[in-house]
């Protein structure tokens, strides 16, 4: 294992220095299990100039919180934790590398430091961990050759949970081979991951081809059995909001003008409510000049499909 100090490095050079390899916080995407964040997404990260410095606020938190995680961590435990400056590639696989929040002192193992909202509290319930930062962990501990190590995570103003983490070598050997896979053969070889159905992929679809340069059609070639699946799907689709309309239709008969009912595993709710809403055809009409001050524009490519034939 080879390591560099990143003490003094300005906050380019770390970026730049995250594109030479797979991070821990990449591996949950790449594998298929971060609802947040795509292979198509680390994929580009990886393969343009792009120096992506977004911060949002949960990413602020996080960072503010990570030391009230670690020292938390160690009140409970009594084991002690440092952090470390240092970067870690693996020898064996040298796209694989560690920047763990914490390491144990004494121990070869480590701590990674997670905050969420109580929201998020079903995800850590009766011993669970998010998949995506168990697969963050398994990635840490096959590049630093741990057998073990902990993840510690604030669930805001609801509880605190620690998890220990045993090595798992089959399912690491997982990891590294999808791992390996996207740096080969799409990192490497700058072929885009296959589109996997994500809202994160869409997410970045839209944002890298934002507007079509080009106004002229292409030959469609070699769709016409994934379309022709698209429509199977749409009828399947019509098939079954009719038949949840129709579910939903009997329980409303049943109710009539009660306002709810419930058995020992469902609760349903029929309630009179009233909404406003802003008339804009009357607006635009009568106070054009208003709407117009008011007026947002979006932009933004609609995709359609249209059957010809």
């Amino acid at each position: 294992m080879s390591v560099l100090n990143i003490k003094d490095m300005p906050r380019k050079d770390w970026l730049k220095l995250r594109k030479t390899g797979i991070g821990g916080s990449d591996a949950g995407a790449i594998c298929g299990v971060n609802p947040y964040k795509s292979a198509l997404s680390v994929y580009l990260d990886k393969t343009t100039e792009d120096m992506d410095d977004n911060d949002s606020e949960a990413m602020r938190q996080g960072r503010d919180l990570e030391e009230y995680v670690a020292l938390r961590f160690t009140d409970h435990t009594g084991i002690k934790v440092r952090k470390t400056s240092l970067f870690y590639r693996s020898d064996i696989h040298p796209f694989m590398t560690a920047n763990p929040d914490r390491l144990l002192t004494g121990e070869r193992s480590g701590l990674e430091c997670k905050v969420c909202s109580a929201y998020q509290a079903d995800k850590w319930k009766d011993g669970k961990i998010p998949e995506s930062y168990e697969i963050q962990c398994r990635h840490y501990m096959a590049v630093m050759d741990w057998e073990y190590m902990y993840i510690a995570c604030l669930i805001m103003g609801k509880d605190f949970v620690i998890r220990k983490i045993e090595r798992d070598k089959e399912l690491e050997e997982a990891v590294i081979k999808i791992e390996s896979n996207f740096w080969n053969e799409n990192v490497l070889k700058k072929f885009m991951p296959d589109p996997d159905g994500s809202k994160a992929y869409d997410e970045v679809l839209e944002k890298y081809f934002h507007k079509s340069g080009n106004k002229n059609a292409i030959p469609l070639i070699g769709f016409d059995k994934d379309l022709k699946r698209r429509d199977d799907i749409n009828v399947l689709i019509d098939k079954l909001e009719t038949e949840r309309s129709e579910i939903d239709q009997r329980i409303k008969l049943y109710l009539r003008d009660n306002e709810a009912a419930s058995n020992d595993r469902y609760k349903v709710s029929w309630i009179f409510t009233e909404t406003n809403r802003l008339d804009t055809g009357k607006l635009k009409t009568e106070e054009p000049d208003i709407y117009n001050r008011y007026l947002k524009v979006s932009e933004g490519r609609r995709f359609s499909i249209k059957r010809v034939a």
